[in-house]
């Protein structure tokens, strides 16, 4: 079966959100939350009313979303340029193996090289071996020197 799959970057129109919102809500459910679909559209809107990330979706012929990245701007102190944290990588179960992921992870370095980012960062669950076959497959590098730590911060 053919597929044809398509990338562009997420808009601030309503239906955007929605949509993304939606896999971002099965996103956050894959990795044990809640379902909390308002909460996901709110937070959607907000990260793309504020421009405070970059969300790259993929779409098939019928042009209904298959999946999306998002990705935050931030900077490497070390290598002293700013880069992309592609924090949330997704395509609904039902689109898998479409290329819709392939596309997604090239569509956004396509993004960071043309907004000036010396490289792109991201984290996976360790159980998930086909993102990681993905990943490698499309020259990512796993990380063997630095651990990743985090700490709840009470607000």
């Amino acid at each position: 079966m053919q597929h044809t799959i398509t990338t562009r970057l997420a808009t601030t129109a309503p239906h955007d959100i929605r949509a993304v919102a939606q896999l971002f809500d099965a996103y956050r459910q894959f990795y044990e939350q809640a379902p909390n679909l308002s909460l996901a559209e709110q937070f959607i809107a907000d990260r793309l009313q504020k421009a405070e990330s970059v969300i790259l979706v993929a779409e098939d012929a019928q042009r209904a979303m298959t999946g999306f990245c998002q990705l935050y701007p931030t900077f490497c102190s070390v290598d002293v340029s700013p880069i992309y944290s592609l924090y949330d990588l997704f395509v609904a179960p039902e689109h898998r193996k479409t290329g819709s992921g392939r596309l997604l992870l090239l569509a956004a370095e396509d993004q960071a090289r043309r907004n000036g980012k010396s490289r792109m960062d991201l984290t996976t669950a360790k159980t998930n071996l086909p993102a990681q076959t993905l990943y490698a497959s499309l020259g990512w590098k796993r990380d063997e020197v630095f651990y990743a730590y985090s700490k709840p911060v009470t607000v």
